[in-house]
């Protein structure tokens, strides 16, 4: 069934007591697990509702990936911690943990094999893991600022595999062979950075990152025209790469100028970018086609959105919410009521 995004309805949501920051669906389709305030990720599964918490981490968990047979999950706190969980498993426990980065641990990225887990910080530092036996392969040096978000590139196989992006506060990108840890070469978002000098601070970086199933694009989000670094005030953007010339190709922006941030993105396999947006504004999910700068489609959401994260059936989006609800859409048709 091809995903209709003007039909775009919430179908269910789950509640817990703390709000959340990020979701993920795992590979399998069977769970939705969200990282919430109260240092907890919890799951829940999607057939029956059934809850279940992940708790080991001291902080709060932004960072949820997984194998891709979707077996073993893996999260990364704000505690510097790395830790791969059994995925449904009855009550869950960490099978095991590491002190992987000095301060906050951002973003998990899985190479395309699942050989590989990447990381990244505040300790400016990006690195590659041995995802069998949680042996570190690589520590990639070079960014000069906390490191918001990783991803690897799709490709399994070829001159891309295993290729990794890094990209950190000042919106500098960094593309890594994650074999040898090499580092290829730069790329520059810069529309969604910012120096304010009235606070005299920097401000902007992708707090989220994504590649087109095929690879060809790269998609950089967060926030532009930034007027007030202290209370982050400025608009949701989405900067657009060739991945291949490493050429800025599209800033994806609101018809509306909506105050808040581009905190998740996802492509769809039917050729779009689907955007969760947050902030003073409320929350939003956006419809992009790759040509057009501005959204084809908008949905408002109940509560600011803190991530966004996409089924394997193409159809239903996770939405965590700030209200403390992890809401499910479905891209189609509202089924009759019974």
């Amino acid at each position: 069934m091809n995903a209709d995004p003007a039909k775009t309805h919430e179908v269910r949501k789950f509640a817990h007591k703390s709000p959340f920051i990020s979701a993920r669906f795992d590979p399998q389709g069977r769970f939705v697990f969200a990282g919430a305030q109260d240092n907890t990720v919890q799951r829940y599964e999607l057939a029956s509702g059934k809850q279940a918490t992940l708790a080991a981490h001291q902080s709060w968990v932004r960072a949820i990936a997984f194998s891709p047979d979707g077996n073993t999950t893996y999260t990364g706190g704000y505690d510097g911690r790395l830790m791969w969980w059994e995925t449904a498993a009855e009550q869950p426990k960490p099978a095991r943990t590491l002190d992987a980065h000095q301060g906050w641990l951002r973003a998990i990225a899985v190479s395309a094999d699942g050989k590989l887990l990447a990381t990244c910080g505040n300790d400016n530092l990006v690195k590659v893991w041995n995802a069998a036996e949680g042996k570190l392969v690589h520590e990639l040096k070079g960014h000069t600022r906390h490191v918001y978000h990783v991803v690897f590139h799709p490709s399994a196989s070829g001159p891309e595999a295993p290729r990794l992006v890094s990209g950190d506060l000042l919106s500098q990108f960094k593309d890594w062979d994650a074999a040898t840890g090499k580092h290829v070469r730069d790329l520059k978002a810069a529309d969604i950075h910012k120096y304010d000098p009235s606070f005299q601070a920097d401000y902007g970086g992708p707090y989220c990152l994504a590649f087109s199933p095929d690879g060809k694009f790269l998609a950089a989000g967060g926030i532009t025209n930034v007027t007030n670094a202290f209370a982050g005030i400025g608009n949701a953007a989405v900067t657009v790469f060739d991945w291949a010339k490493g050429e800025k190709v599209q800033l994806h922006k609101p018809k509306e100028n909506i105050n808040g941030k581009a905190f998740g993105a996802v492509y769809h396999p039917q050729g779009l970018l689907i955007v969760a947006g947050g902030g003073a504004a409320g929350g939003f999910l956006f419809f992009f086609k790759q040509d057009q700068p501005n959204e084809f489609h908008q949905v408002k959401l109940p509560a600011s959105a803190r991530d966004l994260a996409l089924h394997k059936d193409g159809l239903q989006l996770a939405v965590p919410c700030h209200d403390s609800h992890v809401r499910i859409y479905a891209m189609k048709a509202a089924e009759a009521k019974k």
